[in-house]
């Protein structure tokens, strides 16, 4: 198999029978935009299901959510069980050479079909079931899937439907990285919810919206809101209705439409409380309880629009609430620039706070300084990427930290988080991530107390002077660095 160039140098190009952590790759079965499927199998025979290594493509100049993405699967997968998932197997840390190995879902996903929409309106109530089934099974383990679409759902030879790709996920009891970091709503955008769009996602009901969107596409064969590429687009959806199922096609049942316009309103309260729900009604439609919704002949006229565009730009800013009700604790880490006597001295002082906080949580964060005009090298001298690079950096910094932290490895994901945040400032960007996530506690490191840093005002400086929480400023011992 001809090797990839796109790949990062700091990992190997993986072939066609190499061995990876006991998993030889048999085959590659896909080549996506930001991930690799492979066919693998233990050297040593010990797993009889079928295996699949998902292997990222982390390429110079990627969108950092990807790289988030792929550590928020790496998070969660291994908190699932269950016959709607994959069987989580085993990981591997980007410090070495990133993967996920779990069970391998026979059979095509669900994106084959909207090819076929509209479908036999039983055929159609039979999958949406089967995926508010999933969904409410996903949902009783604390987890909010956030990007429900057909290239996600895989179905059993049993008939049960599989929700793959955790990479938007979020776990009610979990760090939310991808709240954390970025400021722009992320997901697909034409089943993205309306809550989404604002910026909250902390809501189940958002992948019932998502499933209702599906509902609609393999009923009428379009979908209910096109598929916007901008903020502005996926706006729309905050104060226009789609036009009614019924409109599109005539054979469309009543307690159909009332199933998939109820998925698709604006306000989560007037969904179905449930997945669970939502699965019940569509396996027993004669007890559909019918409104105004199922009659409905068109999309609501111009004042409606008006009133609706109105009361979403009142609605915002939303926020989820947080996640963690323990202390946060942020460590802003230098890993780049800073001496190696400064760093130990950090490692020093954040290990000394965790032991008075034990039930803490730990941010460990740095911030890839990028210029505030032009374009930015992603690429480090030797191909990889800048931002990889920096959080693997950040993580072998950490490791003397978890090992005084003494938690057990399955405790780390949940107490133990990173970061890499992009920025022109790097004072203000360790101040914002501290303000939007609760952060208590930032402890950082100072490289020197020279006039001319004192006169333009170092980073420590200006965080100490911004941050709303405490700041522990720590130094090297000896001379100035």
């Amino acid at each position: 198999m001809a090797s990839d160039a796109s790949e990062p140098s700091r990992w190997r190009v993986l072939n066609e029978g190499d061995v990876v952590d006991g998993f030889r790759l048999d085959e590659r079965i896909h080549q996506g935009g930001m991930a690799n499927l492979w066919r693998v199998s233990r050297v040593d025979g010990a797993d009889t299901m079928p295996l699949v290594m998902k292997v990222p493509r982390i390429k110079g100049g990627d969108d950092p959510a990807t790289i988030v993405g792929f550590e928020v699967e790496q998070m969660i997968m291994p908190t699932l069980s269950g016959p709607h998932v994959p069987k989580f197997v085993a990981r591997g840390d980007f410090t070495r050479q990133p993967y996920i190995v779990m069970e391998r879902i026979g059979g095509t996903s669900l994106r084959a079909r909207l090819d076929d929409a509209p479908l036999p309106i039983a055929e159609l109530a039979r999958i949406g079931a089967q995926v508010a089934t999933a969904l409410h099974a996903l949902h009783s383990q604390h987890v909010l899937h956030l990007d429900v679409k057909p290239s996600n759902i895989m179905l059993r030879a049993s008939g049960e439907a599989v929700l793959i790709d955790y990479g938007l996920a979020r776990h009610e009891r979990l760090p939310d990285l991808l709240e954390e970091e970025f400021e722009l709503p992320v997901g697909t955008g034409p089943y993205m919810s309306p809550e989404q769009v604002q910026f909250v996602r902390s809501d189940p009901r958002s992948d019932l919206f998502a499933l209702g969107v599906m509902l609609y596409h393999l009923c009428t064969g379009e979908r209910p809101f096109g598929a916007p590429t901008s903020v502005l687009g996926l706006r729309r959806r905050l104060y226009r209705d789609p036009e009614p199922p019924r409109r599109l096609r005539a054979d469309c049942p009543a307690w159909l439409q009332e199933i998939i316009l109820r998925c698709l309103e604006v306000d989560p309260a007037r969904r179905h409380p449930s997945a669970a729900q939502l699965a019940f009604d569509l396996q027993n439609p004669e007890q559909v309880v019918l409104t105004g919704r199922a009659e409905r002949r068109s999309r609501g006229g111009g004042l409606r629009v008006l009133r609706r565009w109105f009361a979403a730009l009142g609605a915002e800013p939303k926020t989820a609430s947080p996640v963690a009700q323990s202390t946060i604790v942020l460590a802003a880490v230098d890993v780049a620039g800073a001496t190696p006597a400064l760093l130990e001295a950090l490692r020093l002082g954040v290990q000394r706070v965790m032991q008075t906080e034990p039930q803490a949580r730990l941010a460990c964060l740095a911030v890839l300084k990028t210029e505030r005009l032009g374009m930015d090298e992603p690429l480090e001298a030797d191909g990889s990427s800048k931002h990889v690079n920096l959080l693997v950096q950040l993580k072998h910094w950490a490791r003397p930290v978890l090992r005084s932290m003494a938690l057990p490895q399955a405790q780390h994901d949940g107490r133990v988080t990173f970061h890499v945040l992009e920025a022109p400032d790097t004072a203000s960007a360790i101040v914002e991530f501290a303000r939007k996530n609760q952060v208590d506690h930032i402890v950082m490191g100072a490289r020197s107390s020279s006039m001319l840093r004192r006169y333009l005002g170092s980073v420590s400086s200006q965080v100490v002077a911004q941050a709303h929480c405490t700041v522990t400023v720590v130094r090297a011992a000896g001379p100035a660095d």
